[in-house]
């Protein structure tokens, strides 16, 4: 009883709130003490041992150290995060995947999966609310013990390295193109800083690594917020292209009758089904992953409530749709899917326009700056499997970002083509983290009692689940076909 007493008493001083109080049982799985403390209860306390005495302190001790940082996220700088996390550099191929569906079942895969997403945030944060737990490798290690906890940080690993290899892509091959039209050449040298395997090395480790070693995933609120800006001026350069380019067109400097776009393709599908219209599913799928960045951000939100991180959810998806969608339109309308390479073809009308240019600076940009926020959720990871309940060490954490990122760099030297990291990374990693894992976490982790196996939100969620594995069959089976049949069919993006 007088421990009933004296943790409220302590907690009422200013500084602290309810909300703060929630995080309690999250903090006692985070803590080194053998005894009140049972990873494999979620981090619940163990009632019957009692935290009296050394134990409550040294619980109190947690709390205080965690809430120095903890709820100190603001509802807007949650959303340029998760923003950031959701913008994927598929959005670069969405036109060239418009031009395989049509405009008319883009849009309705568009919103599918965007609203699926949503359902999947809602999901998580029902299942961490239940349990007091904001890791998504701990809900694994909830809901199917340590195999569980494995699995999930195996996944976000290997999700997260395919989405920062696509950014890195980006800045190796757009990167030499906006130097080469600084200097007004309209063909590529020799010159070291003319090759794209130097150029990421530099960018990583001037620009990234110094953003990774943050110790807190909040502070990159202001340069997520930044690499939006970014994004948004991209936008607003291809709707302007949209009026400023004619279909058919010629390429620059070239007279003949060979055009990037024939008189036949300037034509507006609004409904079209064909083989690589199943590579479109991989792309949007991967485009609206942001379910590992979700509890970090979760964790260090001010006010933190399940309705508030639903919000930031829905406000950011939506954000990301309406940018996806209008992207693709307007590029498909401009080249109607000729081409992959959306900015790449922007050049060939013209390889010195001044406005391609700044396009070409700002998706730079964007990407670069997105590259922390997704190494995030990597590094919490793998501190989860191999150094579970250790304290926050700089070393630990310096050594672990500088590891990924000569990884990540390793890979996007060595792979020559993004096909490979888009349809592996989109057909596997993304459904297991949108449909298969918060459908399974929400059916293992919500008690029976609470909600019976018949209910109705379970069921949805098994639904949910199955869903994720039948996408997963069906991508992996179109691009084995396809590699079989030796096509070289691109997925839109770099």
């Amino acid at each position: 009883m007088n421990e009933s007493v004296a943790a409220p008493s302590v907690l009422s001083r200013p500084g602290y709130n309810s909300h703060q109080w929630a995080l309690a049982p999250e903090i006692c799985n985070l803590s080194p003490h053998p005894k009140g403390l049972d990873e494999n209860k979620a981090g619940t306390v163990d009632q019957k041992q009692g935290n009296t005495g050394p134990e409550l302190l040294i619980l109190l001790d947690l709390i205080s150290r965690v809430l120095q940082f903890e709820g100190k996220t603001s509802f807007g700088m949650s959303v340029f995060n998760l923003s950031n996390a959701i913008m994927g550099s598929g959005i670069l191929g969405l036109s060239y995947a418009m031009s395989n569906t049509g405009i008319v079942l883009f849009l309705i895969l568009l919103t599918c999966i965007a609203c699926l997403s949503c359902y999947s945030i809602h999901l998580l944060l029902r299942s961490a609310g239940v349990v007091g737990i904001r890791a998504y490798e701990q809900l694994g290690l909830r809901a199917f013990g340590h195999p569980g906890k494995i699995l999930a940080a195996v996944i976000i690993t290997l999700h997260n390295i395919g989405a920062m290899s696509s950014y890195l892509f980006i800045v190796k091959y757009e990167l030499p193109l906006v130097i080469q039209t600084f200097l007004g050449q309209t063909s590529s040298s020799d010159d070291w800083f003319m090759n794209g395997n130097y150029l990421i090395i530099i960018v990583s480790v001037c620009i990234i690594l110094p953003l990774a070693l943050m110790k807190h995933l909040g502070y990159l609120g202001y340069t997520s917020g930044f690499s939006l800006s970014c994004m948004v001026f991209f936008l607003s350069a291809v709707i302007y292209k949209r009026f400023n380019i004619t279909c058919p067109l010629d390429t620059f400097g070239n007279h003949s009758v060979d055009t990037v776009v024939p008189d036949e393709a300037c034509t507006t599908k609004y409904f079209t089904v064909n083989q690589e219209t199943a590579y479109t599913i991989p792309i949007l799928a991967f485009a609206f992953v942001c379910h590992p960045e979700v509890l970090p951000i979760y964790t260090e939100l001010s006010n933190p409530t399940k309705r508030r991180m639903q919000s930031i959810g829905n406000v950011s998806v939506l954000g990301m749709f309406i940018m996806y969608f209008f992207t693709a339109t307007f590029g498909y309308l401009t080249f109607y899917g000729e081409s992959t390479e959306l900015l790449h073809t922007y050049s060939m009308v013209d390889p010195l326009d001044t406005l391609i240019l700044c396009v070409r600076l700002a998706v730079l940009v964007a990407v670069t700056l997105t590259v922390p926020v997704v190494l995030f959720p990597i590094r919490r990871a793998l501190q989860q499997l191999l150094f579970p309940g250790k304290p926050f060490h700089w070393l630990r954490h310096i050594t672990i970002a500088v590891t990924l990122l000569f990884a990540v760099n390793l890979l996007v030297i060595l792979v020559p083509n993004i096909r490979d990291i888009f349809g592996i990374s989109g057909a596997t990693t993304a459904p297991s983290l949108i449909f298969i894992l918060p459908g399974l976490f929400y059916i293992r982790i919500i008690p029976s009692d609470q909600e019976p196996m018949s209910s109705r939100p379970k069921i949805q969620a098994a639904c949910f689940a199955a869903l994720g594995f039948i996408f997963m069959t069906m991508s992996l089976t179109f691009i084995v076909l396809d590699w079989i049949s030796g096509e070289n069919r691109s997925l839109g993006g770099h």
